[in-house]
């Protein structure tokens, strides 16, 4: 199968890229030139399409056109941890006009797009929320991201949130902290349901091959975990000299209900302590 990943160098491309390339014929695209990603020894000329920049709509028609996937996964946003994340411009053009762009190339050739949104379509107020709920995002990426958020035939768009490696940017909960000395705040009412990276890589592959019909927008979480919980576990695994201070001074819940996606297909999500466990495996075989 013809797989192609926009975003290949972001956290969730590149573990993606890394699981399906043995069995598939998967290319990404890069935003900058290919001699930037050397030192990762993972991209080459014949899997990569570099210098795609996605706001020039012309440019990707033309490596659609080209490579003629079957499946294409838009793993690209401005995330909340990048300076862009508050400018309105950037933050409308990427993540919210262009899925919908890309949803139009991708029919014109009849392939499938899986469409990455997030859990921040929500405030956090609730929690456990259903995709029946309404939206109440409370700031720019979360109304970006509810805005460009596609469920025509040939999408299916995924709720979620993820932690794992980054190639470059280092700006996530996990990079942060394994670059902390001393003690840290872990917060007991910060409440997460998403996956690793691993994870959520195998979820998108199994919907690729084995549910192609599947359409629309579905929550994909874990069972709920707290941020203190969450850092106490790697702190474990790793064997982290690092204090975790608990602290329930910020309380936030965008925990999701996956029911409907469980039930519909025949999912059941490892428990945090399996997630964690093989991710800091992948940690340690990395560095």
């Amino acid at each position: 199968m013809r797989i192609l990943i926009l975003g290949g160098d972001g956290m969730l491309g590149h573990q993606l890229f890394k699981n399906l390339k043995s069995s598939h014929d998967v290319r990404v695209t890069l935003r900058q030139d290919l001699a930037v990603y050397n030192k990762f020894m993972m991209f080459s000329s014949e899997n990569t399409y570099p210098g795609i920049d996605v706001s020039k709509i012309d440019k990707l028609a033309k490596v659609l056109t080209n490579f003629h996937p079957d499946a294409v996964v838009n793993a690209i946003g401005i995330v909340k941890q990048l300076p862009e994340a508050n400018k309105s411009i950037p933050s409308l053009e990427i993540n919210a006009l262009f899925p919908h762009r890309l949803a139009l190339l991708c029919k014109e050739i009849s392939a499938r797009m899986i469409h990455l949104s997030t859990d921040c379509v929500f405030s956090g107020k609730k929690g456990n929320y259903k995709e029946s709920d309404t939206s109440d995002p409370d700031d720019l990426y979360g109304r970006t991201k509810l805005l460009g958020e596609v469920s025509e035939k040939h999408c299916l768009t995924l709720r979620t949130s993820i932690i794992g490696q980054e190639l470059s940017r280092k700006k996530n909960l996990l990079e942060w902290f394994l670059s902390q000395k001393g003690s840290v705040n872990g917060y007991k009412k910060a409440i997460f349901s998403g996956f690793t990276t691993l994870e959520l890589s195998r979820i998108i592959e199994n919907m690729i091959l084995n549910y192609p019909d599947a359409s629309g927008i579905y929550h994909v979480s874990s069972d709920p975990i707290s941020k203190f919980d969450l850092l106490s576990l790697i702190k474990a695994a790793l064997k982290l000299p690092v204090e975790i201070i608990s602290d329930e001074s910020f309380a936030c819940d965008r925990s999701l209900d996956s029911s409907k996606f469980r039930r519909e297909f025949n999912y059941n999500p490892p428990s945090w302590e399996e997630m964690i466990c093989e991710l800091c495996k992948d940690i340690g075989d990395n560095s």
